[in-house]
């Protein structure tokens, strides 16, 4: 049995309420996002259909408003003088935090220059969801969704590459394969995890390494959150190679101690304090 929820009409001020929404599951909604959804003027939404079933579980009936990535601008203008006028308004997405990787960051800045309120009413997030059940690093940089086209890519990803965290990224399951050969290029030693279905009935977490990653034969279905775990740290060798002994031992009469450490330790994960006293072991025998 639902029981609707009862509110108190001085709970809320006027202005722009961006709402978090459930990623799967309708449970996952908060009593407080029920509330303001519940005493909205409009809710703007990106697919009525989507938002619709979320509503009417919950018995809300606020005037639902289309807004999407293709009519947010012109729309706009529009909103703006609703808040103006006193209206509570409130934005969400088809799942999860409005102007996240989804329509509503036009609005928020229209809301800023015009000096009205905002408000975020914090709940369910994908990213955080799959951080979460990752078991990698709590530390982590979101990006979103990669370009399409394939040059551009694997610049994005060449460049996050340096990044030492985890990385998250949405991607359709459509995408994917056009995806996996730059993470094989570019994250060689790490390992990732593929979550879709989150907070749903088939809710699956595929981990693998990503250096024995293929492509997938049979695609998988919805959207994907894409995590991948930290950057390793190499451990500085605390032996000379024999190619590095050799070289040491042609230029130990030629150079001094100090620039045959630094050529030797140039691009090479080797503490120079084992060059040093090696370079002092040779000299010392000489």
């Amino acid at each position: 049995m639902i029981t609707k929820p009862q509110f108190k009409s001085n709970d809320y001020k006027n202005g722009l309420y961006l709402v978090a929404t459930p990623i799967g599951n309708l449970k996952d909604i908060s009593f407080r996002s029920l509330e303001v959804l519940a005493k909205s003027d409009y809710i703007l939404c990106e697919d009525t259909r989507v938002s619709k079933n979320l509503l009417e579980k919950y018995q809300i009936k606020s005037k639902l408003i289309s807004n999407h990535k293709f009519n947010e601008k012109k729309n706009t203008l529009q909103i703006i003088e609703y808040l103006k006028s006193g209206k509570l308004i409130s934005l969400i997405s088809d799942a999860g935090t409005p102007s996240i990787s989804d329509p509503g960051l036009v609005l928020v800045n229209e809301c800023i220059r015009n000096n009205l309120n905002i408000f975020s009413i914090p709940g369910p997030s994908a990213v955080t969801t799959a951080v979460a059940a990752s078991g990698f690093s709590d530390k982590f940089l979101f990006y979103g969704f990669l370009p399409e086209k394939k040059n551009q890519i694997e610049d994005e990803i060449k460049k996050l590459s340096n990044f030492n965290h985890c990385l998250v990224f949405f991607s359709s399951s459509k995408k994917l394969n056009k995806l996996i050969p730059a993470f094989k290029k570019f994250f060689t030693g790490r390992k990732i995890v593929f979550c879709r279905e989150l907070s749903k009935l088939y809710e699956e977490y595929i981990r693998k390494n990503i250096d024995e990653l293929e492509l997938f034969n049979n695609e998988l279905k919805g959207e994907l959150t894409i995590v991948i775990s930290e950057k390793k740290e190499e451990k500085a060798s605390q032996k000379l190679s024999e190619s590095d002994i050799n070289l040491i031992k042609r230029m130990i009469n030629k150079l001094t101690t100090k620039e045959i450490t630094d050529l030797i330790c140039t691009n090479k994960n080797i503490p120079k304090k084992v060059v040093y006293n090696f370079c002092l072991k040779l000299k010392n025998e000489i």
